[in-house]
Order: C-alpha cells, then structure tokens, then sequence
C-alpha cells in the first residue's frame, strides 16, 4: 500500500500504454477499475464492522435473515440469496452462531433442512452495523445520488449478461 495518493492515475495510465502496444483499452481500464474500486469498499466496509466483529459477508447474511418473512430462512435458500456455495454459508453460519447472532433450527416438515434464523442479539448488532455503513456510505464516496443508480444500473446488466439472474 502506498503512504498516500499516486500523483497520476495508474489505471489511465495503464490504459495509455495498452492502447499503445495492444489495442483497445477501455474493457481493460473499466474491469481494472472495477477490480479496484472493489478494493476500496471492502477496505471501507470492514473498517466499519471489524469493530463490530462482523465481515461484510456475515453483514449481508444478517440482514438477509432480517428481510425473512418467516422469521428465518432454510440455509440452502440463504446460498441462492446470497449468491454463495453451501460450504461458503455453513461456514458464515457457523461463525454467526458461534458469536450467539444466528441459531440453526431443524425445519418442522423437512428432516433434510435446517434453518437459520436471527436471535436478538444479532438484529441489534445488525442495527449497529447498518448505522456504521450508511455513516460511510458503504465507501462509495465521490457520486451523486443520481450517479450512484446510474452506475448500479449499468452493473446490473453486466450481471444480467452473465447469467446472475433473468
């Protein structure tokens, strides 16, 4: 990491030179960007829960059991939700029930099931953290509110190109 802000923009430049010896550079300089950008946010975001004791994927699986109708959410459903392979959520699970912020019950009907469900505690410590992002924005700093869907709507067909929903 660097002390402090480069004096020029790598990406730029990178794509001067691309288009120079290669071709074409605004795919190059968009996904580096992106890539980049990502960087940022995670950066931000966990900076902001650390403290909690969360990561930005135990965030999001607390405020996906938040949004439950039920109550809780079969763990299975959590993955697609989420977008994760089921080790991926067993082992958030596994974390948000250690920290008492989730509990595992087995499904009434279903042997085969197990759900998850938010205890007390983690809808307070999920408060906490929703406050300690939006006071940072989630780090997206630096774009209007306008700006903001634009950019969430052109990613959305990115998405939607590659098959992440129909």
């Amino acid at each position: 990491m660097t002390s402090g802000p480069l004096p020029f923009d790598p990406i730029a430049r990178a794509a001067s030179i691309w288009e120079a010896r290669i071709g074409p550079a605004s795919t190059m300089a968009t996904v580096t960007s992106i890539m980049r950008v990502q960087q940022i946010l995670l950066s931000a975001a966990d900076s902001a829960l650390r403290p909690l004791g969360l990561t930005f994927a135990r965030y999001e699986a607390l405020v996906l059991l938040t949004f439950a109708r039920q109550g809780n959410l079969p763990m299975r459903v959590m993955g697609e939700r989420l977008q994760l392979h089921p080790t991926s959520v067993t082992n958030i699970v596994d974390r948000l029930e250690s920290d008492g912020l989730a509990k595992r019950t087995p499904h009434p009907t279903d042997r085969r099931t197990t759900l998850v469900s938010i205890t007390e505690t983690g809808e307070e410590r999920t408060g906490e953290a929703t406050k300690a992002l939006t006071e940072i924005e989630f780090g997206l700093v630096g774009l209007t509110d306008r700006q903001a869907k634009q950019l969430t709507s052109l990613l959305e067909q990115v998405r939607r190109a590659a098959g992440d929903f129909a």
